[in-house]
This record gives structure tokens, C-alpha cells and sequence, in this order.
């Protein structure tokens, strides 16, 4: 732009000079005053709020080293269970669980005055292996989850189920030799 054409701008604008209000000096006095003051106040929340940031990775190393210190600590209770060991065992406990529960009542539904002894015996044998299972978690406890009792807990849980699999099969086998021979008889 040319200064011509910048004097054509500003010729038609009024800068008229006007003096100041009286009280001018002592609002401006006031704004200034109270400017200051909310720096004041800002300067000391931004001291906490320096804090905030280290007060929160202080929270979050605690709780850290708090979870990383109970997990890798030995088991404090009296007895544990495979599902304490690891997340694998818990799996493998609540599988062997369910397929037991599901055995035990398959047993009761089979239940007649023939199978009643063999139903009988099965359980005792049940309660003889839940006994031993009930030491091993206690030696899983003692032992600080020594690898041969996990495999002992395992195993027991294996011999549960392979013992009602086994009496599901003999009950079918008396029950079919029973329809065999009432077959026979009714010839």
C-alpha cells in the first residue's frame, strides 16, 4: 500500500482524545490490586497442584510394590487349593470339580438295592481320597508350592474320577446282564 492510500484509511477515523474519568486512577488502582491478589492465590494452588502429579505416582508405586509383594509371597493361610497356585490350576480344579459333581449324581441316579454295597464302597473310597486331598493342601501350604504335591493334587482328582467312572461302568454292566437274564427268563 502506497501512503496515499493509508492516509485515505485513518482520514475518516475520529481519534478524538478524551480525558480520563475522575475515578479512573482508583478503578484502575482496584483492577490491579485484585489482579495481583488472584496471582497470589493461583501461585499457591499451583504449588499443590505440583504436588498432585508426585502425591499420584507415590499412590501407584505403593500399591505396586503392595500387589507385587502378595503375589510373590508364600501362601498365608492354613490350607490352599490348586485354584491358589495359578490360574491353570484353578481351571484344572474347577474342571475336575464339575466332572466329579457330575459323576456323584450319574451314581446316585443309579442307584438300586444291586448297586447299593458297590454305591457304598465307591463313597467310602470318596472320602478316603478327599482326606488325602484335604493333607496335600496343607503340605502345598508348608511345602511353598512345591511342584510333586501339585502333581499329588492333580493326581488325586485323577483317581476321583477315574474310581466313579469305573463304578459308572460296573453299575451298566450289572444293569445289562440283569436285562440279559430277565430276557432270558421271560423266553
Amino acid at each position: 500500500m502506497k501512503d496515499e492510500e493509508l492516509d485515505n484509511v485513518f482520514k475518516d477515523l475520529n481519534f478524538d482524545v478524551f480525558e480520563p474519568e475522575e475515578n479512573h486512577e482508583e478503578a484502575f488502582l482496584k483492577k490491579l490490586n485484585a489482579k495481583s491478589i488472584a496471582q497470589a492465590k493461583h501461585q499457591k494452588g499451583t504449588i499443590f497442584n505440583l504436588w498432585k502429579p508426585l502425591l499420584s505416582v507415590a499412590a501407584c508405586v505403593l500399591v505396586g510394590v503392595f500387589l507385587f509383594k502378595s503375589y510373590t509371597s508364600p501362601i498365608h493361610v492354613e490350607t490352599a487349593d490348586l485354584a491358589s497356585v495359578s490360574k491353570e490350576m484353578k481351571q484344572t480344579q474347577d474342571f475336575y470339580s464339575v466332572l466329579i459333581t457330575s459323576e456323584l449324581s450319574k451314581l446316585e441316579q443309579q442307584q438300586t438295592p444291586e448297586t447299593k454295597q458297590l454305591i457304598d464302597d465307591t463313597m467310602r473310597q470318596l472320602n478316603v481320597l478327599e482326606k488325602d486331598y484335604q493333607k496335600l493342601k496343607k503340605d502345598l501350604v508348608d511345602s511353598g508350592e512345591d511342584k510333586r504335591v501339585i502333581y499329588a493334587m492333580v493326581t488325586n482328582f485323577q483317581q476321583r474320577t477315574a474310581l466313579l467312572q469305573n463304578v459308572l461302568e460296573t453299575i451298566e454292566n450289572i444293569q445289562q446282564l440283569k436285562e440279559q437274564d430277565n430276557e432270558s427268563n421271560i423266553l
